[in-house]
């Protein structure tokens, strides 16, 4: 009987051992899991969601236009922020008529970006970073916006976040249960 209970102890010291192997290494370097706090990202990310966030790809490429990714906040490292990538390196952007502008090699006098996955007549305004001027980014900046346009603190406020603050792109809704959801793309612009 002493022996029975030292052999099942063993198999569950083996079972938390590998168990433990394998969960920790992904949990701190593949993804990590995040809460969605407050309402800078409705209608796309509510309050409360669980997210799985992506933290592999960006060592293997760069940030895309359009996608949502977890940072931390330049201001308060501590703090981290929800947002969708819209300016990239190299690039400038305008805020005027409601809209996101960009000016790149490709575009030298400016694409109205088509933001598909926002609520039409959803309007974009300027504010304390922007007056409708262009802003440029750096070789090594992403310019980042929330989707609730009226309701979010991005980089109309606090300017370009630096590529170092990236922790990694969403890639999955957990919860709640009826809006799982798997983000493979970036939309298309």
């Amino acid at each position: 009987m002493f022996k029975r209970a030292i052999l099942y102890i063993w198999e569950l010291l083996k079972v938390a051992i590998i168990t433990i192997a394998i969960i920790v290494p992904i949990r701190y370097f593949l993804i990590i899991p995040f809460y969605v706090k407050g309402e800078s990202m409705i209608p796309n990310f509510h309050d409360r969601e669980y997210l799985i966030v992506d933290e592999i790809s960006y060592r293997f490429r760069e940030p895309q236009r359009g996608e949502v990714i977890v940072f931390r906040y330049p201001k308060n490292p501590q703090e981290y922020f929800i947002k969708r990538v819209i300016g990239l390196p190299g690039e400038s952007v305008k805020i005027k008529d409601n809209g996101v502008y960009i000016y790149n090699k490709e575009n030298p006098d400016g694409l109205k970006l088509n933001e598909s996955y926002l609520p039409a007549g959803t309007e974009t305004l300027s504010n304390t970073y922007y007056s409708e001027s262009k802003v440029a980014i750096n070789d090594k900046q992403y310019l980042v916006l929330g989707d609730n346009r009226m309701n979010s603190m991005d980089s109309r406020s606090f300017g370009p976040i630096d590529k170092s603050f990236v922790v990694g792109k969403v890639l999955l809704r957990g919860l709640p249960l009826n809006k799982i959801t798997l983000f493979k793309e970036a939309p298309k612009y």
